[in-house]
């Protein structure tokens, strides 16, 4: 049977996902989604990376784009890349260059091309994944960068979206290690990299697998709420 489970922010912890996977036992009936913000501030972006590549031999896996991408990828081709490295740099860059051993050259091209090829967004009948936020009155294809992938869902959830779909979404930290379901949007970015977990939802059943950076596993569940309600 097939399953459609989304990938909360890992930022560079390679020990959680590597479990994490373990954990899913990906199929190549299973459609993976990750929700962006693979590299920056965790250990080992480089691994991080390595791990996400090889999934695509195992299952559907689907990168989005998060704006720690964004920032490295502008960092490494635009335009200003003195002052768009400095940003980077010290927005989680630095933990990502010393995975690589300190050197921007170190970087392999495959890496690049995973970064290249990410998508802003990606959509099933009920449900929908986009990294940070969402305008709620306008098509996917029509959302703005910076609601997109710089915008936090903090307080009250943004409203649901016109689509009637249910959301995922990841960027915004839950300090408590646990996924916070409004309903209408899954909050799923649990903190891993500051020493809580990261998470992975089957949004067609709710399930919950956890890890952490020491290698631990626990599960959890969701209400498994369908779209166009």
């Amino acid at each position: 049977m097939s399953r459609t489970i989304a990938i909360g922010d890992i930022h560079g912890c390679a020990i959680a996902l590597q479990r994490l996977i373990d954990e899913i036992k990906p199929t190549s009936n299973d459609i993976i989604i990750g929700m962006g913000d693979y590299v920056d501030r965790g250990m080992n972006s480089a691994g991080v990376l390595e791990i996400l590549i090889n999934l695509v031999s195992t299952c559907r896996f689907i990168p989005l784009i998060g704006n720690h991408e964004l920032m490295m990828y502008k960092a490494l081709f635009g335009n200003n890349k003195k002052r768009d490295f400095e940003f980077w740099y010290q927005h989680g860059g630095s933990a990502t260059l010393a995975s690589y051993g300190g050197n921007v050259e170190a970087i392999p091209q495959h890496h690049l091309s995973f970064l290249n090829h990410c998508l802003r967004y990606y959509e099933t009948e009920e449900h929908f994944f986009i990294h940070a936020n969402y305008a709620p009155d306008l098509p996917l294809s029509e959302q703005t960068d910076q609601i997109s992938f710089w915008k936090h869902m903090l307080g009250a959830p943004t409203a649901p979206h016109v689509s009637g779909k249910i959301a995922y979404v990841g960027h915004t930290p839950q300090s408590d290690g646990h996924v916070t379901d409004h309903g209408h949007v899954k909050l799923i970015d649990t903190y891993c990299y500051g020493d809580e977990w990261l998470s992975a939802v089957n949004v067609l059943d709710g399930e919950v697998w956890q890890t952490n950076n020491s290698g631990d596993y626990r599960s959890a569940k969701v209400e498994p709420s369908a779209g166009n309600e």
